[in-house]
């Protein structure tokens, strides 16, 4: 009797020295740096989960591992979320990570967007959220008038930056979190008053801010521009903005525009229709935003690219000096375009 018992008792101690040795030696099955456990809505019951370490291989021992959180009672309490496992964590820590629900931190990251689908596809690969449950929203002025905007402005809502989010957080949630960035941002800065005095809603600013976004890279560049386009809405102008016509055809690979595409219907042809367009046409950088805001006071009304290319443009007040620069840009297109054409890639 004695001898089952010390048996038992050696088996105890080896059985007990294993658990321990998996529980707290290195428990990932993985190189990468780190890899992503994402418990879905109604499957984070204990089969589901161990289910899903053991086809992506995320834990050497999920066994063991569902023994511990057994043990602390996780599997009552689990939520929905993604959590992150990084390589050489043991499999207490992990145990850990989901008793207290420490989820990971998303982050969305916004540049330049262009379009609805643009923040649609951003937002439904980084979320547990349909793209086109995204889309769906983004195109109701029912879903949009709590935030103040429609399916025109919805955009002003949104200042590029780095955002962070849970992987589970809502479309709604995260339309509110920009809404109170920009809302901030429009605070600080006598930007309000800026805006006032030139004349401009936020909403406004920005749009015209995203014209100039799309004009030009150079920021000296940019406050002449948005000078020019200020000077023009103050004088009765059409803008006349070439980013526009592409907005209005979808097509942003448009190099030159020409006669043919100027008769768009789109309302957001500013060489068909007076002032702003209806909203803007991407997300301009913050910096943007303040330089149309702080543009200096000029007689402009108009701007052509420079002929050498440099991506720097030419400003002029008058018509006559502005034709010049224009035939001295379109005669270097010309020849860059028909040099390209007779080259031997083609």
């Amino acid at each position: 009797m004695k001898k089952i018992l010390l048996i038992l008792l050696l088996l105890f101690i080896v059985t007990a020295g294993i658990f321990s040795w998996q529980s707290l030696t290195s428990g990932t099955g993985f190189e990468e740096k780190s890899r992503y456990l994402v418990v879905e809505e109604g499957r984070n019951t204990q089969k589901d989960v161990i289910q899903t370490l053991q086809q992506e291989h995320l834990v050497k021992h999920p066994g063991t591992l569902s023994l511990l959180a057994t043990t602390w009672g996780i599997w009552n309490k689990l939520k929905p979320g993604k959590y992150e496992i990084k390589k050489g964590d043991n499999l207490f820590s992990i145990a850990r990570m989901l008793r207290n629900n420490r989820q990971a931190s998303i982050k969305l990251v916004i540049n330049k967007l262009r379009v609805k689908e643009d923040l649609a596809h951003l937002v439904g690969k980084n979320f547990n959220t349909d793209s086109v449950a995204v889309m769906n929203f983004l195109q109701s002025n029912d879903s949009l008038k709590p935030f103040g905007v429609d399916t025109n402005t919805v955009f002003t809502l949104i200042l590029p930056d780095t955002y962070s989010f849970y992987w589970n957080t809502s479309f709604n949630k995260i339309l509110r979190k920009l809404a109170d960035t920009r809302n901030a941002f429009w605070s600080r800065n006598d930007r309000m008053q800026k805006a006032r005095q030139l004349s401009f809603t936020p909403e406004e600013a920005y749009t015209l801010a995203s014209i100039v976004e799309e004009e030009t890279n150079f920021e000296s560049d940019k406050s002449k521009i948005a000078g020019v386009y200020i000077n023009r809405l103050g004088k009765d102008m059409p803008l006349q903005a070439c980013p526009t016509i592409k907005y209005a055809m979808k097509d942003f690979t448009l190099t030159r525009i020409y006669e043919k595409y100027l008769g768009n219907p789109s309302p957001y042809n500013t060489y068909r229709k007076k002032g702003l367009p209806p909203g803007p046409i991407c997300t301009p950088s913050p910096k943007t935003i303040d330089i149309v805001l702080n543009a200096p006071r000029t007689d402009y009304l108009y701007f052509v690219a420079k002929s050498d290319f440099s991506g720097y443009h030419h400003f002029s007040s008058t018509y006559e000096e502005h034709m010049q620069y224009a035939r001295e840009y379109q005669k270097a297109l010309d020849a860059y375009m028909a040099k390209k054409q007779n080259s031997p890639e083609h």
